[in-house]
């Protein structure tokens, strides 16, 4: 199920405040990117009917949303962003619940789902602290991406450093997204469970999440570029 094109395995995350602020990025990143993520400060900021406007110019584009509600609430939701014909969204993957409902909502369409399974943000300290205690992140990610898999989601959001552990647990055809990725050298900012593109590649990921380190570049389209070229090396 992995694409073939580096630049189809590469979404920039636009978190960003305001539209026009990602109007600007987009411009600025020109034909080197095709596919976006959009998540909940563009969205609340506008970015939907900017999002709407992406995928109508041809653009991939991963709704970035994190749904967790009960399951009747999954279910409509998912339906309504189907209806959209987004790409890709994201559903928390805590239990089997959400997951049966958001696949139910998608019914026949082309959306692809993918169960976020624990926070890049996130480390085994930050877990005691929720309660989930005797388990690493690792071994939750495991558990969840299983989960997702018998669910019939499409893929998982997972850091590059479980990524090998979870294609053994979901296997090839299936899709691991890492966000959390960091070019050799830059600042890790909020995130505990980071790694290069070209070792994310190298451990399993089928698709890259990138954000600061493009947008928040001097020169945002070199940075993809050069981040591309890593992958295609990989």
């Amino acid at each position: 199920m992995t694409a073939a094109k580096p630049r189809d395995r590469l979404f920039v995350a636009l978190d960003v405040p305001t539209v026009d602020d990602a109007r600007k990025l987009v411009a600025r990143l020109g034909d080197t990117v095709d596919c976006y993520k959009v998540g909940l400060e563009l969205v609340f900021g506008g970015g939907l009917e900017f999002a709407q406007g992406l995928k109508a110019a041809g653009r991939t584009v991963f709704l970035d949303l994190k749904l967790l509600d009960i399951g009747n609430t999954v279910e409509r939701a998912a339906a309504n962003i189907a209806q959209l014909g987004f790409d890709y969204l994201t559903v928390h993957g805590v239990d089997t619940k959400t997951l049966a409902a958001a696949v139910k909502g998608r019914g026949r369409s082309n959306l692809k789902l993918l169960a976020v399974t624990v926070l890049t943000s996130l480390d085994r300290a930050d877990l005691e602290q929720q309660g989930i205690k005797g388990m690493s992140a690792a071994d939750l990610v495991a558990q969840r991406a299983g989960l997702a898999r018998q669910a019939g989601f499409d893929g998982v959001v997972a850091s590059g450093q479980e990524a090998a552990l979870v294609r053994q647990v979901v296997g090839r055809d299936f899709l691991v997204v890492t966000p959390g990725i960091r070019p050799a050298g830059a600042a890790e900012g909020d995130q505990a469970r980071v790694m290069t593109p070209a070792a994310a590649i190298g451990a399993g990921a089928s698709h890259l999440v990138i954000g600061r380190p493009i947008t928040q570049a001097a020169d945002p389209k070199g940075a993809a570029e050069k981040i591309l070229s890593e992958m295609a090396a990989a």
